[in-house]
């Protein structure tokens, strides 16, 4: 008995010590400092266990980044802390852990390129707003960086991760799938609450803040948000998303990757009505008509330009699906004349545009209307609605920031369509770059309308997919091999089949 308790003091008196010493600190903690503490060091091992598993499974944060990104705006889920620390977080963590991990070598080759040149100079303009003192307040350090990081900082380290995790075809195919799953389970929430209503969280939200955009026709249309943080926001992923998912089941050679991608994108559109987000149909269109473009098959872009005019033209010329509201509201979009919501608009841009006059590089970043004084005649312009991302860039950082954001955006897009059109090869890998690319330019479109584009899982979705388009190339040689031999598979499979229908007609 004393051997065993001397090897086992050997063995594990070092932990056994540390875990002691820890349960004194958090004892001492929870008298002096109170329970959020004490509750601090009792989960510091649990911290110190997913560390240790990040470094172990590398993996395994980058697919929890894509979960929590996901749901980071779902009502049901209280975070109990910034709603962007997490995500930033783990983004941080796996580029630490890249940089860190002596095992392998990471790819911070393949991050240079003319998308890290565009969010860079987007950076720069940034770090020059600094000096911003429109408002005649002092520069306000902390406000500038809490909107940096997010406008420009953010974008660096979406443009890292995705540049040194998508390694494999297999990683790739899986952040699809993945992708689409997500985007499916946003569908079955939205049924689910059509048909089984609200949770108390979700109430909540509707009629203390949602109901003035959610609730319309005197109570008999709502408008669906699911997951997301409103149903602008859902409707504008979810168009975007359909016209990619749409893409991949075009230009898939595999049967089961046609048939997932059609059925999801058929999905996603079906929520994106439900959200009754106009702008959606427009992002949808205007990323459909760039994956034409870029196809370089007429195989592909006669039969699917004919079939998408076609479903135009019952929007906008039939009356069909008009007994139900959502489709009403729907139509409505290509009635701009008949359009409150965008008369609305038009008269906060046009207020905005007289205030913008005297600010020529916007009120600051991070400025909001609680960080100006009543006294200040900048007020009136914070709190006028932006009801746009571009609007939002413009009142923050003026004329001249809203220029460079948008000239940064375009040479990014067209890097990567140039990628899809010159570099790629493969069929189905231009499929997956050229949706890449028209679901960047559906949320960049839907941004002109929407506050969209920095709302999450925007940013990481769609700047991640525009970065994922510049690492295509260094994949096609391995993406080649690997789809030959899922042919292989789907056709073997498709003879054994062949062979047991047969020999049951024997």
């Amino acid at each position: 008995m004393n051997k065993l308790q001397t090897s086992f003091s050997k063995e594990n008196g070092g932990r056994a010590l540390l875990l002691f010493l820890l349960f004194l600190l958090a004892i001492y903690e929870l008298i002096h400092a109170g329970f959020s503490n004490f509750a601090i060091i009792c989960i510091s091992p649990l911290l110190v266990l997913f560390v240790y598993a990040v470094f172990t499974w590398r993996m395994f944060a980058f697919w929890l980044l894509i979960f929590v990104n996901w749901f980071v705006m779902f009502k049901n889920i209280n975070w109990h802390m910034p709603q962007s620390l997490p995500d930033e977080m783990l983004e941080l963590l796996l580029i630490g852990v890249a940089i860190i991990d002596a095992r392998t070598t990471p790819h911070f080759e393949r991050a240079g390129n003319l998308m890290l040149l565009a969010i860079g100079i987007w950076c720069g303009f940034c770090c020059i707003e600094i000096l911003n003192d429109t408002c005649g307040l002092g520069m306000n350090i902390n406000a500038w960086f809490t909107g940096a990081r997010l406008m420009a900082l953010h974008l660096v380290w979406i443009l890292l991760v995705f540049s040194l995790y998508i390694t494999s075809p297999k990683i790739l195919m899986t952040y699809l799938r993945i992708w689409a799953g997500l985007s499916l389970f946003s569908v079955f929430w939205t049924w689910k609450m059509i048909n089984f209503g609200f949770t108390d969280a979700e109430t909540s939200w509707l009629w203390s803040v949602g109901y003035v955009t959610h609730i319309l026709n005197a109570g008999t249309l709502y408008r669906y948000w699911s997951t997301f943080s409103d149903a602008a926001n859902y409707g504008c992923n979810a168009g975007s998303s359909a016209v990619a998912f749409l893409i991949f089941g075009i230009t898939s050679k595999l049967k089961k990757d046609k048939f997932f991608f059609f059925i999801t994108s058929a999905a996603v559109i079906w929520g994106m009505f439900q959200s009754g987000t106009r702008t959606a149909m427009f992002t949808m269109i205007a990323g459909f008509i760039l994956f034409l473009a870029l196809s370089r098959s007429v195989r592909i872009l006669v039969p699917s330009a004919i079939i998408g005019a076609f479903f135009l033209c019952i929007l906008m010329f039939t009356n069909i699906g008009n007994s139900n509201q959502q489709m009403r509201r729907m139509r409505s979009a290509f009635k701009r004349d008949e359009d409150a919501s965008a008369k609305v608009r038009d008269v906060n841009k046009a207020a905005i545009a007289k205030y913008m006059k005297d600010a020529p590089w916007g009120i600051g970043i991070g400025i909001f209307s609680q960080d100006i004084p009543a006294w200040n005649k900048f007020k009136k312009l914070s709190e006028i609605p932006p009801d746009s991302e571009y609007v939002f860039i413009w009142v923050r950082t003026g004329p001249i920031g809203v220029t460079v954001f948008t000239c940064c955006m375009v040479l990014m897009l067209v890097g990567a369509c140039r990628i899809v059109l010159f570099r790629l090869k493969n069929s189905t890998l231009i499929g997956i770059g050229g949706g890449m690319c028209s679901a960047f330019l559906a949320i960049q479109i839907s941004g002109y309308a929407n506050q969209v584009i920095y709302q999450y899982p925007n940013g990481l979705t769609f700047f991640g997919g525009l970065a994922i388009v510049y690492i295509l190339p260094y994949l096609e040689k391995e993406w080649n091999k690997y789809e030959e031999e899922r042919l292989a598979v789907e056709a073997e499979k498709k003879r054994l089949k062949l062979e047991k229908k047969l020999a049951k007609r024997v």
